[in-house]
């Protein structure tokens, strides 16, 4: 009788708040459930502590993720069985200190170690925050890897100095090393650390099912045609590509839709310019059918070198004319969209994608997001994982 197969070694996965915000390592981990047995820990600290709104109910919210269910699915998740098990263990809200640190090792410590006792086998702990790096060693695990998705040293309102002097003391410890980008394996390599590239995928059917020409209640008393981005609106904004872009335009508006984290003042300023609150993703696209243009206004900066858009193939999936800022991850779809260096070129492409539509080049070019699928993104990262 041929032996049966070996059940998947379970993973414990460090990441941002489940649910909470659609991240590409919730997408991998969804693609794989649920025949991997995943633990998804929301961990919290990136930021320094602040007295504000913000992070009043980020607070708010922690504390009901801690001290009511024990198993917490964010709002506006999707079904239960695409979700993993959920833990939100009581943590101090800054590393920044020694004694942050040692408080927050301390207390990872006892909230994980019951959870990984009574695993069938240790771990592979996966990490995407190099905050996790006083508990290399510390937890039981088959392995460590470190799911590097952006240069968090330079992300607006982060704690960058922390977060870079941590992802020092993280690196060299880990077995196995992923990126999401080639400007990330660089700076891996550079810390002596050779990752694997995988970039991000994207989810082609739910772009491109039929869905409503409009959304009733996002766009309402907007001013057409309309420019549209979607995502966090901070300081990776560049307030003078959409100001440019504004004053060109002689009907219309430029929507931003999403969270807001402390971005440019000047923005909400700006003629044209409208700012709506986030949607469930389930709601983007009927957002992107009901627009003429969607954009992607970032400033060139360190931050914005490094990263990978999830944002950047949802938007070619989706059929629409792309205008976008010129930097390394976006340079890989030239073909399938229009670079902009300067707020001229930025606004000169908008006016010109709003008279007509998506040439049949680019939309020829897109067709290779077919190999683009977060499942296929999903195996190769297992089969590294695996290795």
């Amino acid at each position: 009788m041929a032996d049966s197969p070996r059940p998947p070694r379970p993973w414990l996965v460090f990441a941002d708040d489940w649910g909470r915000h659609p991240s590409s390592a919730q997408h991998l981990i969804r693609a794989l459930l649920p025949g991997q047995p995943v633990t998804w820990v929301n961990t919290i600290g990136t930021r320094p502590p602040r007295l504000d709104w913000g992070t009043a109910k980020r607070v708010g919210g922690k504390l009901k993720g801690w001290f009511g269910s024990k198993n917490p699915t964010p709002d506006g998740d999707r079904l239960a069985s695409e979700s993993p098990a959920i833990v939100a263990p009581k943590m101090w809200p800054s590393f920044r200190s020694r004694f942050g640190r040692s408080l927050n090792r301390k207390l990872l410590l006892k909230s994980l170690r019951p959870i990984i006792e009574a695993m069938p086998e240790k771990p592979v702990i996966i990490t995407t925050l190099p905050l996790v790096a006083d508990l290399v060693g510390e937890l039981p695990a088959a392995k460590w890897v470190y799911y590097c998705v952006d240069d968090f040293g330079h992300w607006p309102g982060y704690d960058g100095a922390t977060m870079t002097a941590m992802e020092r003391d993280l690196v060299p410890k880990i077995d196995t090393a992923i990126a999401v980008g080639e400007t990330l394996v660089n700076k891996l390599a550079a810390m002596g650390k050779p990752a694997h590239l995988l970039t991000h995928g994207v989810d082609l059917p739910f772009w491109q099912a039929p869905t409503a020409p409009d959304d009733p209640h996002a766009f309402a008393g907007i001013e057409r045609p309309i420019v549209l981005f979607w995502g966090v609106i901070d300081r990776r904004m560049d307030t003078a590509f959409v100001e440019h872009l504004s004053r060109s335009m002689a009907c219309g508006s430029i929507v931003f839709v999403g969270p807001q984290e402390a971005p440019d003042p000047a923005l909400f300023k700006l003629p044209r310019v409208a700012i709506r609150p986030a949607v469930p993703i389930a709601r983007l696209p009927a957002l992107a059918a009901a627009a003429s243009v969607l954009v992607m206004p970032y400033i060139d900066a360190p931050v914005t070198r490094a990263m990978q858009p999830l944002k950047l193939k949802e938007y070619l999936a989706t059929g629409r004319p792309c205008i976008v800022r010129d930097l390394a991850a976006t340079r890989l779809w030239a073909d399938a969209l229009d670079l902009a260096a300067t707020p001229a070129e930025f606004a000169a492409a908008v006016l010109a994608r709003l008279a007509g539509d998506t040439p049949l080049s680019q939309l020829a070019a897109r067709e290779r997001l077919a190999s683009e699928s977060w499942a296929a993104k999903a195996r190769q990262f297992r089969a590294w994982i695996d290795a």
